[in-house]
């Protein structure tokens, strides 16, 4: 019988999102296929290090562990590499034993066909490029920007933060503040529609299959209460009152339950995002995130309005 994906939540990741591929693509670009094929074969024993996704896959992937017959969550490599320079990255999954065992090598092509065929809820890649033609066709990816961020292996929880505008919704209310640079406006038209849910954005589906996992976790600690939780969602969104209802009430309609939300009003989002320390962050303008890199894992969601202004 097929092993089926339906069910479950299925990330899509690049081997530049997983691993540090700094050494290894310089060769590339310097000395060309030939020359990396030869580097990647000689190394193929030499686990690569550990990348920007690292901490967050890593802890996604130990959530299997509430159900390990009918494992809850799926990552599948999808990279650039050829079967045979890709063999290095195999490797290196199974010296850190990170529990992923499909793999999609498509030896230079852009992977983002493949996300339908997957059923993947979120693709995350190193390489601007293919996460811009994969949001382009309209499916969920974020380009992981660079940052040298050292994993809290003591920490065992798994925080996950996310922009509201053109991240978990769409970009109507972003389009209306763009249009105007009036925050009146955009206030008065979410509160007039305060009780409708915004249009899902990229990352909605995402998030949906998250919260599922999460209400896993409730069900485990009120059965055995030495369990103890490992997600925490929250919403970093530059929002304040009165616009900030419609925000709850879209997650009340979709069923999803937040762990915290920060209804900044224009506040930086750097100093709460340094004290949450989530593992990864998630936000469709560059403009927040480019100060966050440097102190936690930053993922550009190249979706909307504001990106499209930028082209």
């Amino acid at each position: 019988m097929p092993y089926d994906l339906a069910n479950k939540l299925v990330i899509g990741l690049a081997s530049s999102a997983l691993f540090d591929l700094e050494e290894s693509d310089a060769i590339f670009r310097t000395d060309g296929p030939e020359a990396y094929r030869a580097f990647q074969r000689a190394h193929q024993h030499i686990p690569l290090k550990t990348g920007v996704s690292f901490p967050f896959i890593k802890r996604l992937l130990s959530l299997n562990e509430l159900d390990p017959d009918n494992p809850p969550i799926e990552v599948v490599l999808l990279s650039r590499n050829s079967p045979d320079t890709g063999l290095r990255v195999m490797k290196s999954i199974e010296h850190y034993a990170l529990g992923m065992t499909r793999a999609v090598f498509l030896r230079g092509r852009t992977p983002h066909s493949y996300i339908p065929v997957f059923n993947i809820s979120l693709f995350l890649s190193a390489n601007e490029g293919d996460v811009c033609q994969a949001i382009t066709a309209g499916y969920p990816a974020g380009h992981v920007l660079h940052s040298s961020i050292i994993e809290n292996a003591g920490d065992h929880e798994l925080r996950l933060a996310f922009d509201f505008d053109g991240v978990l919704a769409d970009d109507e209310a972003e389009t209306i503040y763009q249009n105007t640079h009036d925050l009146s406006v955009f206030h008065k038209h979410e509160t007039d529609l305060v009780g409708v849910a915004h249009n899902p954005g990229p990352l909605k589906e995402f998030l949906g299959k998250i919260s599922l996992i999460q209400k896993m976790e409730e069900r485990r600690a009120a059965e055995d209460p030495s369990y103890i939780q490992k997600l925490r969602i929250s919403i970093v969104t530059a929002r304040s009152a009165p616009s900030h209802e419609r925000v709850i009430n879209t997650m009340r309609i979709w069923d999803i339950n937040v762990d915290e939300a920060f209804f900044l009003g224009g506040i930086e989002k750097k100093k709460v995002l340094e004290q949450l320390k989530p593992h990864i962050y998630f936000d469709d303008q560059k403009l927040h995130l480019e100060p966050t890199a440097h102190v936690l894992p930053s993922v550009h969601i190249p979706f909307g309005v504001t990106n499209r202004r930028m082209v």
